[in-house]
């Protein structure tokens, strides 16, 4: 269907009132679109979207709780031609850029405005950039994930990193576990690995990845292997590469 034909139903998202209020005024001079939610938060949004089934998200990156790539993971994402309006600096604006996402960077004009919904309108129906891979491009240097968002069909549970204990690879899912909770994610390891902070967690073997602060010993396992004694108690295998960088790494912190 055409643009011109079509009606398209759009929603904003933003935790603050007056960004939400400029972009509703902006597009009243767009009658073919109507809005039909506004958000103040990422879990208002993962609900709503649930209800509404947009075509059209205008999504701020930088919220409480929930980020805009947070919101992105959970919502059902096909057909929906997607709009970020952050405060993010220039790296990241390259980054988006790259990966083919529109955005706004505030404060924007009514002609960026415009320029950002007709190639977000334009670009409908054509392939997604995975959300981990967009937050992992516009990520700065240095700064690494703080938590870890999980769904469970309504359910939405948020990670403290500083409460995984370990991941284990699972085909295209890890299992992330926490507390003496196990919870199911789609995503690779190695994504996962790059989103976090390698001085604090550690791949020691090509199926789990470890946070450090919970690595009591590791003894031998075998003739040539060796196991990682946890605080938990759980032993988790240790592949010769692993060993190396577990290795330095827990001379480093001696």
């Amino acid at each position: 269907m055409s643009r011109t034909n079509k009606r398209w139903k759009a929603m904003i998202v933003d935790d603050e009132e007056l960004a939400r209020k400029l972009l509703r005024e902006m597009l009243h001079a767009h009658p073919e679109i109507e809005v039909v939610a506004e958000c103040g938060n990422g879990m208002e949004a993962v609900k709503a979207a649930g209800v509404q089934k947009p075509d059209l998200l205008f999504l701020d990156v930088q919220m409480p709780k929930l980020t805009g790539f947070d919101v992105l993971e959970l919502i059902e994402r096909q057909g929906l031609a997607v709009i970020f309006v952050t405060a993010f600096d220039q790296y990241a604006m390259k980054a988006f850029d790259v990966h083919a996402v529109d955005y706004l960077l505030k404060p924007f004009s009514s002609e960026r405005f415009e320029a950002a919904l007709e190639k977000a309108m334009s670009h409908e129906g054509k392939p997604s950039v995975p959300a981990t891979e967009l937050a992992l491009a516009a990520r700065p240097a240095g700064q690494f994930a703080e938590r870890i968002v999980v769904k469970d069909g309504p359910k939405v549970t948020l990670i403290a990193v500083s409460k995984l204990d370990y991941a284990e690879a699972l085909d295209d899912y890890v299992s992330l576990v926490s507390e003496g909770k196990k919870h199911l994610k789609q995503q690779t390891i190695s994504g996962l690995e790059l989103a976090l902070d390698p001085a604090l967690f550690v791949r020691i073997h090509r199926s789990y990845l470890v946070n450090l602060e919970r690595v009591v010993r590791i003894e031998p396992y075998g003739k040539d292997s060796k196991v990682a004694i946890l605080t938990s108690g759980v032993k988790l295998p240790v592949s010769r590469a692993g060993y190396a960088r577990l290795k330095t790494l827990l001379e480093d912190k001696a």
